[in-house]
């Protein structure tokens, strides 16, 4: 199920977008918080461990045994983990960008097809492109809520 928060999220401030990630139901913090305890519980469990249960011979242990695993963890190249990831978030963008509907590229289709200097090729040529600016209107006012806001009722857009 979807949760919008866009009318909470234009009316935040800076010292209150701490309230604003709290609110949220599908925030990373809600979909994480259950790990991270788990990880902070364990990772103070072991911090006491080390600190003041283990002896000097434990300790070193221990050390050798951190060094060693953390050569396996090198074996995992992070860079390129996040290089991917990082190209998989551009691309979601890009191809979002692309795929918006410009009405360049239509318009100049219009105004090489419809031929005519008089007063009326002129006037099919525009009334031509507002309907086309009409149509992305009515789009973008069911995906925006900016442009919800500017044209909340049909009166609103025919004005």
């Amino acid at each position: 199920m979807t949760v919008t928060y866009s009318s909470k999220v234009a009316n935040a401030t800076f010292f209150g977008f701490h309230r604003l990630l709290l609110r949220w139901k599908g925030s990373i913090y809600k979909l994480l918080y259950r790990e991270f305890i788990v990880f902070a519980t364990l990772y103070t469990a072991i911090s006491v461990l080390y600190r003041y249960t283990l002896s000097s011979s434990q300790k070193r242990f221990f050390e050798k045994l951190s060094i060693y695993c953390d050569r396996y963890a090198e074996q995992i190249p992070v860079t390129f983990v996040l290089g991917f990831y990082v190209t998989l978030v551009v691309n979601r963008w890009w191809n979002q960008f692309v795929n918006l509907p410009w009405p360049d590229r239509l318009m100049l289709l219009i105004s090489s097809c419809v031929q005519g200097r008089d007063e009326y090729g002129r006037l099919l040529r525009r009334t031509l492109m507002r309907y086309v600016n009409l149509t992305s209107l009515l789009i973008f006012r069911s995906v925006s809520t900016a442009v919800y806001k500017r044209f909340p009722t049909m009166d609103h857009v025919v004005g």
